[in-house]
């Protein structure tokens, strides 16, 4: 039996699977963590993984029992990561087509497979058997098993190996190496026995088995089209060191034009357009986030990174990003990094530590750095926002009432908002308008009132995001304590009491509030209607009564001037001296004005009025 070893083995290049028509998962990044129940994990889990051929970031295949059906483990055949399998009491775990690990992200800064912690000694039951028969490559990390009780992984070429007693391979394997008892678990070798003519890897000893060079974890012939992954990127099936570039020079034209077989970068795929939820860069690249000189756009539906003007708003990294990518939390030892952020790149993660650590930060709505930073104006929010923990006195989530889009272009355990556990009575988050990416959870607040399932489906971006919500406020109750939608709003709902909270006015909104009607024809500030918006009437219209006194904010939509009219604007004053053209010559602009108030010009030879 296997008790603990570990090998590193440190390679240098990017990997990508070559087969064409694969589905791409993002992968998850949770360590240990279990949310919800075993059965809600495992769940998950197939959700997560079902039909999924290419993981972009991590596999972490963790508290599977002996019950679970793993069978959807076998369509996985590429990870962009690092494969954790940890805490599991399943017998055997069945990665049979799990090829290649690129390693990009270690585990524990170090690891690109690590197999722990696999044995639950007071059960005594855990994994014994690990088919990882198609594994070929591990393109950059080490290797770590500990606290297992798994059979023939000791006979595996590893480069650096602690020897102990196991099950005898079938004879038929390779230099007696296997993955498990049987002729169809031999290790597949595609380096170590390779002639000497070969560059990297193959698929025989023999020099017409050499693989191309831009193969990775081996292949079936010597073409680029025969690998069984790409060392760089995949373009519809071949492998290549780069994707076909976006721009080409034109020697005729003597300047970059549009290359219409160009693609971007989605990972070590070449694709003609990025996932609606990722960034496009003019570099051809899918992207998280922009880079410091650069700041998210829209352009016609697509999300683009455009150059500043000057300085960029200061955009500050959030869990998961930059020095806090290893970061579980936000708490009081990270708290500072938040200072005059502008934008918020990565998660937010609040839990007990939160609150509660050896240190305690306590929340103050009027105080806290975070919370000055997230009621900031139009917040965008790339990953997740995921609340398991929040102070008591607080009855919302309202420094968060500014977040209006949640991307979700990283998810905890698929999701991209969780609230849970918390005493709150309702969310509060006012200004939401779009969840991206990603499922919601809502579960177990005892106290949490002005829920409804079907308003989520208007945030969500596609037809796979679901929202569970459970196990908060019973309706009865909430109706009882008159913990209700104002009568302001539609019967699609709210986000708490008051004219403020609702998802949709009955009637008109005046600065982000529900009213009965706009002032029309009488009351101040004198306004217009809009789109059912109340939109205030400029400074310089004149207020009339029993009629409208503008039909629009601008100062050349008054009914009336307060003071002057100059061409169709109501202006404080006739232009004085003002640089303009005349006669199609550049001169000095000198108006007076009228019996009417309207601004007249002067005399061409008057040169001061």
């Amino acid at each position: 039996m296997a008790t603990q070893f570990q090998i590193w083995i440190i390679f240098t290049s990017l990997v990508s699977n070559a087969l064409p028509e694969k589905k791409v998962c993002q992968g998850v990044t949770n360590r240990f963590s279990l949310l919800g129940s075993k059965e809600d994990h495992y769940l998950n889990m197939v959700k997560t993984y079902s039909n999924c051929t290419v993981v972009l970031e991590n596999l972490e295949v963790t508290y599977m029992e002996d019950y679970h059906d793993l069978s959807f483990l076998r369509s996985i055949q590429e990870v962009g990561g690092y494969v954790l399998i940890a805490l599991n009491t399943a017998n055997r775990i069945p990665l049979d087509n799990l090829r290649i690990i690129r390693g990009h992200t270690l585990y524990d800064s170090g690891f690109a497979l690590a197999v722990v912690l696999n044995y639950n000694k007071s059960m005594r039951a855990g994994t014994t058997e690990l088919s990882l028969t198609s594994l070929t490559e591990i393109l950059k990390g080490g290797v770590k098993f500990s606290d297992n009780q798994l059979c023939n992984v000791e006979t595996i070429q590893w480069l650096d190996i602690v020897n102990s007693n196991s099950k005898i391979c079938d004879p038929g394997c390779f230099n007696g190496s296997c993955w498990a008892p049987g002729p169809e678990h031999c290790q597949t070798l595609t380096k170590l026995n390779c002639a000497q003519q070969c560059s990297k890897r193959c698929k025989g000893p023999s020099p017409i088995d050499c693989c191309n060079e831009h193969c990775a974890a081996g292949c079936t012939g010597p073409r680029p089209t025969d690998c069984l992954a790409c060392r760089d990127f995949q373009d519809d099936g071949m492998c290549k060191d780069s994707c076909p570039r976006l721009l080409l020079y034109d020697r005729n034209l003597h300047q970059l034009v549009n290359n219409p077989d160009g693609k971007y970068n989605f990972g070590a795929t070449c694709v003609k357009t990025c996932p609606h939820n990722y960034v496009v860069t003019d570099h051809g690249a899918c992207v998280r986030t922009c880079s410091g000189d650069t700041y998210e756009v829209d352009e016609g539906g697509v999300r683009k990174c455009k150059k500043c003007d000057g300085l960029c708003p200061k955009v500050c990294n959030g869990l998961g990003m930059g020095k806090l990518a290893n970061i579980l939390s936000i708490n009081a030892t990270n708290i500072d990094t938040f200072k005059n952020c502008t934008k918020i790149n990565g998660n937010i993660a609040i839990i007990y530590t939160s609150i509660h650590g050896i240190d305690p930060w306590q929340f103050k709505s009027d105080k806290s750095t975070l919370f000055t930073i997230i009621t900031k104006k139009s917040i965008h929010l790339p990953g997740y926002l995921l609340i398991q923990n929040w102070p008591e006195n607080m009855t919302s989530l309202s420094p968060f009432e500014n977040l209006e889009i949640i991307r979700g272009r990283t998810k905890r355990v698929l999701l991209s908002l969780a609230i849970n556990q918390l005493t709150i009575t309702h969310l509060g988050l006012r200004n939401l308008k779009e969840i991206s990416d990603g499922d919601v959870v809502i579960a177990k607040n005892p106290n949490l009132c002005y829920t409804k399932n079907h308003h989520w489906k208007q945030l969500f971006k596609s037809d796979t995001q679901t929202a569970r919500l459970e196990n908060n406020a019973d309706a009865a109750d909430c109706r009882m304590q008159n913990n209700t939608c104002d009568r302001m709003c539609t019967r699609d709902g709210c986000w708490g009491p008051g004219p403020t909270m609702c998802f949709a006015c009955q009637d008109y909104s005046r600065a982000g509030s529900c009213v009965d009607s706009c002032n029309l024809l009488e009351g101040e500030p004198r306004e217009t209607e809009v789109n059912k918006t109340c939109v205030e009437c400029h400074l310089e219209c004149q207020l009339l009564n029993k009629t409208q006194t503008c039909s629009g904010p601008g100062h050349e939509q008054c009914t009336q001037c307060a003071n002057f009219k100059d061409g169709d604007n109501c202006v404080p004053w006739c232009p004085r001296g003002v640089p303009g053209v005349a006669g199609g010559k550049n001169t000095f602009i000198w108006k007076y004005a009228d019996k009417m108030k309207v601004c007249q010009l002067c005399h061409q030879n008057c040169t001061e009025g």
